[in-house]
Parts: structure tokens; sequence; C-alpha cells
């Protein structure tokens, strides 16, 4: 009788539990497959459309975890293990995981979407939160810029993202924007042409677009021009430099005084 009756068991076992488990053998090896497709599809359209690749293997592996799990909890259904607990379980860990990293993954959303829409990449000339920099280096959760002065800024992605960004390298061009003033008895036409001069003659200075000089106001000593040379942005800072230092020896040659303070000394008579 014992062995008839284990012989019962096993075989009512065998028939409730014995299609469960070979629907979940199925069940994972189909579902393994179906992520497997989809990690290669995801895989060639983000190499098509040129993510970095930082952020491809962080978000490939982000995918594929989540998947294996919604794998796992979906196959610990089919064989019958109720899964609400464990569902509740899971997501408040995650609110406590989100919560205790809140500031990181601000800086990771930025990162992300610094990388997707590629307001900036590696090379440009940018200004961003009070620094200005190119960029060296774009990491999930920040971004390092090399300073004017060679030093290293290193800018968290949440604040860059969310904050203005002015990118000098986009356009390839870049305005100098320069002023220069002479004195009242100075002649207009005869200053404007010495200042066109130096620009014209600068082998950096473009002549598409054309480069400018205008009066740009009626100081209270002086006549001041604004002076506006077109050139490369990786030649900006040659052009300042040099159009700067040229027009004071231009100025000087032709006889054009630059306003300065003068000091009037005053004698008493004892």
């Amino acid at each position: 009788m014992d062995i008839e009756k284990w012989t019962n068991t096993a075989v009512e076992f065998a028939t409730e539990y014995g299609l469960k488990v070979i629907g979940a053998i199925v069940f994972w090896i189909v579902g393994s497959w179906i992520i497997k497709k989809i990690m290669n599809t995801t895989r060639k359209l983000m190499t098509k459309s040129n993510y970095d690749e930082s952020l491809q293997k962080f978000l490939l592996n982000l995918l594929s975890w989540g998947l294996k799990i919604l794998l796992v909890i979906t196959l610990l259904g089919v064989l019958g293990v109720p899964t609400t607990s464990f569902a509740a379980v899971l997501a408040a860990a995650g609110l406590a995981v989100g919560m205790a990293l809140q500031g990181s993954l601000g800086n990771f959303a930025g990162g992300v979407l610094i990388m997707i829409f590629k307001p900036i990449k590696i090379g440009d000339l940018i200004e961003a939160q009070g620094e200005i920099g190119v960029v060296k280096q774009i990491e999930i959760f920040t971004t390092k810029l090399t300073g004017l002065s060679n030093k290293e800024i290193i800018i968290p992605n949440g604040a860059l993202s969310n904050g203005n960004i002015v990118n000098y390298s986009t356009e390839g061009t870049r305005r100098v924007d320069l002023v220069f003033g002479v004195g009242y008895d100075s002649d207009i036409k005869q200053t404007k042409e010495v200042l066109m001069n130096v620009l014209t003659s600068h082998p950096k200075v473009l002549k598409d677009p054309a480069p400018a000089v205008t009066v740009l106001e009626l100081a209270d000593s002086s006549i001041n021009f604004a002076t506006r040379p077109w050139c490369k942005t990786e030649h900006y800072w040659d052009v300042y430099f040099d159009v700067t230092e040229q027009v004071k020896e231009a100025l000087d040659a032709a006889g054009i005084e630059i306003p300065y303070p003068h000091q009037v000394e005053i004698h008493k008579e004892s």
C-alpha cells in the first residue's frame, strides 16, 4: 500500500508540476533567445546612430539586466510562485537606492542626455557654469574641460545639461569684438582706413565674412570704434592679440592720438 501510495503521489506531483517545469524550461529558452535578439538589434541601432561607446556599454548592460530580471519574475509566475511581494520588495529597494543616489542619478541622466543629443563634443570650446575650456572628456557623470590656462575643469553633467552652454566651435568661425578709442581731433575717415588696413592685412582674418569698422560711440574723452574681424575658431586669440598690438602701432604711425589721462601740475607762487 505504501508503495502504491507513493507511486500515486509521485504521479500526481509529476502531473501537477512536471508540465510547469517543462513549460518554465521552454519559457526560459525562448525568453533568453528573445532577449539576445533585442540586445543585438539595440546594439546595431546604437552603432548606426553613432552613440558614444561608453554610453552604449552602460545602456546595453542596463537593458540586459532589466530584461533578465523581468524574465526571472515572469518565470517564477509560470512556476506558481507568488511574485507580488517579490516585486514590491524590488520596487522598495529601487526607491531607496534612487533616494540615496539622487544627485548621482541626476548627473547620470544629464550625461545620457548630453551623449544622445550631443550639444557638445570632444574638442569643442565651450562656456558653461561660469567656466570656459575645451572639452577633453565626456563621461557618464561628469564632463572634463581643459581651461584656457591649461587647468582641468570638471563639471557635473546634471548642472551642465540643465544650464546654458555656449559652444564656440559649432560654426567653425568667430567674430573678434574689439573697441579702440581715438581723440576728438582725429579724422574719422582716416581712422577707419587705418583700422581696416590692419584687419585686411592680417593673414588669419577672414575675407568672408568681411571685417567691419564702425563708430560705436562718442564717449566723454574719445571716439570709440567697433572693430570686428572674423577668424577661424582656433585662431581667435592670435587675431585678438595681434590686432590689438598692430592697431596701436598703426595709429602711432599715422599720428592719430589714443587718449589717456593727463596730469597737469599747478605750481603755486610762494
